[in-house]
């Protein structure tokens, strides 16, 4: 069994909802969601099905797309129980070929922590997903603390999804090419990847994991980056302040996907840094998706042994997700 843990929707609700407000001026990911991604993004029927049939998965994981409701303030408190509400409702159609993650209303902590624990309880959704910064905020701040308290009381994963940078990183660091380049090198080109690795690596050096050590973190995309700069981490131990090397909590509190990256050295990297107990499997649909039964092709082809292959097609995500407290 294949199951992609990284696998995004959008609803007009909440397309509508980031219009509103001009997100498409600030944060330019919104423009990745038009087109035919944005058709595929809104289908919650027949025609993904279609495509995970072609691509050889047999179930997918749905998050909302980023940058979910994280700019939208106490307006995402209803929009959020609205959207859970409607991919309930596409997972009760189809069981055997959806599951979800929560989308939360994260500006307002404490009312995220509710909506999680009802998507958990009364929903069974199989975790959430977060995009790191709220505003000016990183997940490491103290304010989100129920929401992580609850994640880890509730024994379910936290998916830490990438986000556009905010605007002074971008200006300093991805700016000055020209525009449609700056705004891919500042999302999808590697802007993306070292905010969310870096959000990751806030919630270690912060001793998030110290006082939550059963909260579990999937970072997508091989690790976000950050596993290939495993071995220099070593530096900060004896500043950090930690109760184990930053290592542990490599191997104790991060799970990693692919997010359509079919590589078969990202993968070995990831093993050897986490193991092949914490690896996941995920096609980053629709902004990855290829033909030719990719993702069957790709775990066919993966040189780990018939145990650690079942495992990173589906195993060790039930495994995860089914043992909970």
């Amino acid at each position: 069994m294949l199951i992609g843990i990284e696998e995004h929707f959008l609803t007009p609700e909440v397309a509508a909802a980031w219009h509103a407000i001009g997100l498409e001026a600030t944060d330019p990911s919104v423009a990745y969601h038009g087109g035919a991604i944005g058709h595929r993004l809104a289908d919650l029927a027949d025609e993904r099905l279609a495509l995970m049939d072609e691509t050889g998965l047999d179930m997918q994981v749905l998050s909302l797309t980023t940058p979910m409701l994280h700019d939208l303030g106490h307006a995402s408190v209803d929009l959020a129980r609205r959207t859970n509400d409607a991919v309930a409702e596409a997972v009760a159609r189809h069981p055997t070929r959806f599951q979800a993650l929560a989308t939360l209303p994260v500006a307002i902590p404490d009312k995220a922590a509710a909506e999680l624990e009802r998507c958990v309880t009364m929903l069974g959704f199989t975790g959430t997903m977060l995009c790191g910064r709220v505003g000016e905020r990183h997940l490491d701040d103290p304010a989100f603390t129920p929401v992580l308290e609850c994640a880890a009381r509730l024994g379910v994963p936290v998916l830490l999804h990438p986000r556009t940078p905010p605007l002074p990183v971008r200006e300093a660091y991805y700016s000055g090419l020209s525009p449609v380049l700056d705004a891919v090198f500042a999302t999808a080109g590697l802007g993306w990847h070292y905010d969310a690795g870096i959000q990751f690596l806030r919630l270690v050096l912060s001793g998030t994991f110290d006082r939550l050590p059963g909260l579990q973190v999937i970072l997508g995309h091989w690790g976000e980056l950050i596993l290939f700069y495993a071995e220099r981490f070593a530096v900060m131990d004896r500043f950090a302040g930690l109760k184990h090397p930053i290592t542990h909590y490599l191997r104790h509190n991060l799970y990693v996907t692919a997010s359509g990256m079919f590589l078969p050295h990202y993968l070995a990297r990831a093993a050897a840094i986490v193991g092949t107990d914490r690896l996941l499997f995920s096609t980053d649909y629709p902004y990855q998706y290829r033909p030719g039964c990719d993702a069957r092709r790709f775990l066919a082809d993966c040189e780990l042994d018939d145990g650690a292959r079942a495992g990173f097609a589906s195993g060790n995500w039930l495994r995860l997700t089914l043992a909970r407290p």
